[in-house]
């Protein structure tokens, strides 16, 4: 007589009306034999294509987030702009870094980074500004601060369980844009 917890005699509880959470063994096995494709990086899904191009936007809007940012550190003027300016560029080389996590994912996704500087502003969701006056450099970078936590926000919904990877690296630039939205607000009610 078998034991009551041998594999075979294993009996799945319902979980309400949900169907049970399982692992794909054919696929882990499949991951066994798999060392002549490389990398396990998804380049043949029907999504990738979708992916890249808005990792593309998304870098876009990164770029010019860049620019606007070193445009308001070295113009920034008045008592207190030198704090500010100093975190302005802070905020530029924070972007910088997510540019390159970006271009980095869209390389491992098998795409092409787009650095045009021709479709940078149509492309990105976030304005470039020139303001001259510190009060306005603030609001405008907390403007684009918001477009960026919405269009983040939206991105991780897209992107789902469809690619971990690139879901996981847009929720830890969203936590990032997110702290850098709170800090300007905090600047413009002070």
């Amino acid at each position: 007589m078998a034991a009551k917890n041998e594999p075979g005699n294993v009996q799945q509880m319902p979980i309400g009306d949900t169907e049970r959470i399982v692992m794909d063994e054919s696929a882990i096995d499949a991951a066994r034999h798999s060392l002549d494709k490389g990398a396990a990086v998804p380049k043949d899904l029907p999504w990738r294509r979708d992916i890249v191009k808005l990792l593309n936007d998304a870098l876009a809007t990164e770029l010019v987030c860049v620019l606007r940012y070193k445009r308001h550190h070295f113009t920034a003027n008045g008592l207190a702009s030198p704090k500010i300016a100093e975190e302005f560029l802070v905020h530029a080389n924070e972007e910088s870094a997510h540019a390159d996590r970006l271009a980095q994912r869209i390389v491992q996704l098998g795409g092409e980074p787009d650095f045009s500087p021709d479709s940078l502003t149509r492309r990105s969701h976030a304005a470039y500004d020139d303001a001259s006056d510190l009060k306005a450099m603030i609001k405008a970078n907390l403007i684009a601060e918001l477009v960026a936590i919405e269009s983040y926000s939206q991105l991780v919904r897209l992107v789902g369980d469809k690619d971990p990877t690139t879901r996981r690296l847009l929720e830890d630039i969203l936590s990032d844009e997110q702290e850098h939205a709170e800090e300007l607000s905090d600047w413009l009610s002070d």
